[in-house]
């Protein structure tokens, strides 16, 4: 008798994955071009969207990311962002892109993550030193120099940089497989959060002395504002 009924349980899970499996993932309607008005939208994948039959060209449309931008900051490098903030189209569609401009000899893009996208950068101009680091406990680091033309990936979550080592400016781009990839920079995370982290945690976990800590967390809430 339960040989029975395992059977019939087992027979019920299997019928039920089927119908999970079966289900539409695909979406309904050919876009979901996000909007703000809160009284006309229809809330989709943390957006509100406009009626289709409103949307226009304009609305999968953005212009100039071939206009070099202003990388005098304390890293020297400046990235700008075409995601589902500067392009409404780009909803539901699950991919975005940036164009990064680095200053000779130095210009960095601080070690960060994108927590929600793998990212594929190609170099159109200079000469970058990039790489990323691997998950704990292994903490493993791959680095390439490269050079236009050239494409490297970062997979997803992993704390990745890119620095340029040549006396030319350096420009790259990037495509990312999220509309809202996010970003956290290690540093404005670790040390400009608002309010700030506990100094004994940081001094703890960084094995540094707590006056470092004191001097490093008003610098870097600065630079968040």
């Amino acid at each position: 008798m339960k040989g029975v009924q395992f059977l019939i349980a087992f027979v019920l899970l299997a019928l039920a994955s089927k119908l999970v499996s079966a289900s539409n993932p695909s979406p309904l309607q050919d876009f979901y071009v996000a909007i703000n008005d809160t009284k006309d939208g229809v809330f989709v994948n943390g957006k509100l969207c406009k009626d289709p039959k409103l949307a226009t060209a304009e609305d999968f449309f953005l212009p100039g990311l071939n206009i070099p931008r202003n990388t005098s900051n304390q890293v020297g490098s400046m990235v700008t962002p075409a995601n589902v903030q500067q392009i409404p189209g780009l909803n539901t569609l699950g991919i975005s892109v940036v164009r990064i401009d680095y200053t000779p000899y130095g210009g960095l893009n601080p070690p960060h993550t994108h927590p929600r996208a793998t990212e594929i950068l190609v170099i159109v101009e200079g000469t970058l030193f990039v790489g990323f680091v691997t998950s704990n406990t292994d903490n493993r680091l791959f680095t390439k120099v490269f050079y236009p033309g050239d494409v490297f990936v970062f997979p997803e979550g992993m704390i990745h940089f890119q620095f340029n080592i040549g006396s030319t400016n350096a420009v790259a781009f990037a495509a990312l497989n999220s509309q809202n990839p996010g970003v956290i920079t290690i540093a404005n995370a670790v040390f400009g959060s608002d309010p700030t982290i506990n100094p004994d945690v940081l001094t703890k976990a960084l094995q540094l002395d707590q006056n470092i800590i004191e001097q490093l967390q008003p610098r870097f809430l600065l630079d968040n504002n």
